[in-house]
């Protein structure tokens, strides 16, 4: 008869997994499946196929199984969620050199740009409608803005910032995205405000080249 592993703790199957007991590898697959499948619904704005990231996340999933260490890591399901995310997010990286992702494959604008210098919480949306005299539906709708904003991310952000708004975008935390990409909290947080304050500085900016003939001053 086949043991009930569920009573007990990733960790303690892990240690149990270390002294050669079979079978404990495929429980935690399976037990993680759906974290993987979620997961690959996030990366998927990226622009990878969904079955692709699934099947790189299971690598993930496989890899932290190996190498988990409960002397050095936290808890098993904090060090799978990043295996998994981290191999996914190389597939995407690959996946992009092969390929141009559009912009309009970004779905998730209304995420919050936030620090935690002020405790502010803005949706990205919003920063860069503020810059291009646009309400946010507009900015997302309008192919010709989506078109521009592609074009001012490519030219206004470093390599490290298009990668910090490439895991944003999919919905992660600052601190998640941290862990991702292997970099400190404080930096991650900072390219976030870099970012914002970047892309309205480039839509304003944009936006003074073109004069706006109703701007009529008026006397007190």
């Amino acid at each position: 008869m086949r043991e009930d592993y569920t009573q007990y703790t990733d960790e303690e199957l892990l240690i149990r997994l270390r002294d050669g007991e079979s079978g404990i590898t495929d429980h935690i697959m399976n037990k993680y499946k759906n974290l993987v499948r979620s997961k690959a619904k996030s990366m998927y704005i990226l622009g990878a196929d969904s079955e692709d990231l699934i099947q790189e996340g299971m690598i993930g999933l496989f890899k932290a199984i190996r190498d988990y260490d409960s002397g050095r890591d936290a808890s098993f399901f904090t060090f799978a969620d990043l295996c998994v995310s981290r191999q996914m997010y190389t597939a995407v990286q690959a996946s992009r050199r092969q390929k141009h992702i559009p912009l309009n494959n970004y779905i998730s604008l209304y995420g919050n740009v936030s620090g935690e210098r002020d405790g502010e919480e803005e949706p990205l949306v919003n920063v860069l409608a503020s810059g291009s005299g646009l309400n946010p539906e507009e900015l997302v709708i309008d192919k010709e803005n989506v078109d521009r904003l592609e074009m001012l991310i490519e030219r206004e952000l470093s390599s490290f910032e298009k990668q910090v708004l490439d895991l944003y975008l999919t919905g992660m935390k600052y601190q998640q995205i941290a862990k991702v990409l292997g970099r400190d909290d404080k930096s991650t947080d900072n390219a976030l405000q870099r970012i914002k304050t970047k892309l309205r500085k480039a839509i304003k900016k944009s936006d003074a080249d073109t004069p706006d003939s109703e701007n009529v001053s008026h006397s007190p």
